[in-house]
């Protein structure tokens, strides 16, 4: 993660511009269906903030965390409201969100890293959640440009979530990159998590 963070520290101004105003919609309209009005969000590896603020706009509450304190810096500007600098490893919350949105963020994690990364976004999960995840699509670790990447594959977020708790079904899709003149497509999933039953 050393390179990958170092690289985001380097570059937040240019990743900041590039991303802060990519139209995510479509995914906002299908998460957020499944989280209550003025529910609270945890954005999970949030880069520039977009989404987050994207969804206090919409009434939604946000707690909103980077592992890079520039990202980190900026999305807090962007917000008007403190965004923490934390590593995924770092989250301890037990049942404290309505939805958890991780938007090409655990995708930097080294692949035996996710299944724990994943456990304590799980744990932060209220019952009754909803968890969305988006990795690049394919089924292999890389560096690229100075970062990490783990690609995914349906049956490689099986794995990596198969000893999640509670869990009613996983949604799987695939979209086209709707950043200008990039052809990558992306796995998307939404994890849900049994209304009824008590957090572990």
């Amino acid at each position: 993660m050393s390179d990958t963070l170092h690289y985001y520290n380097s570059n937040a101004a240019t990743f900041f511009a590039d991303t802060v105003n990519v139209d995510m919609t479509v995914l906002y309209d299908r998460f957020l269906k499944h989280v209550p009005v003025g529910g609270w969000v945890l954005d999970a590896g949030c880069g520039s903030g977009r989404d987050s603020r994207a969804f206090l706009s919409l009434g939604y509450r946000v707690m909103a965390f980077d592992v890079s304190p520039e990202l980190a810096r900026m999305a807090s500007d962007l917000l008007g409201q403190s965004v923490a600098t934390l590593s995924f490893e770092q989250v301890t919350e037990v049942a404290q969100y309505d939805g958890v949105w991780a938007c090409a963020s655990l995708l930097h994690l080294h692949e035996p890293e996710l299944p724990d990364a994943f456990a304590r976004l799980w744990a932060a999960l209220k019952s009754g959640g909803v968890f969305y995840v988006s990795f690049k699509l394919g089924d292999c670790e890389r560096l690229h440009n100075g970062r990490h990447f783990t690609d995914a594959t349906e049956e490689r977020l099986c794995q990596w979530t198969v000893k999640l708790s509670d869990v009613s079904k996983i949604e799987c899709w695939v979209t086209q990159d709707q950043r200008p003149n990039r052809v990558e497509h992306w796995l998307n999933a939404m994890i849900f998590r049994s209304k009824f039953n008590r957090h572990p």
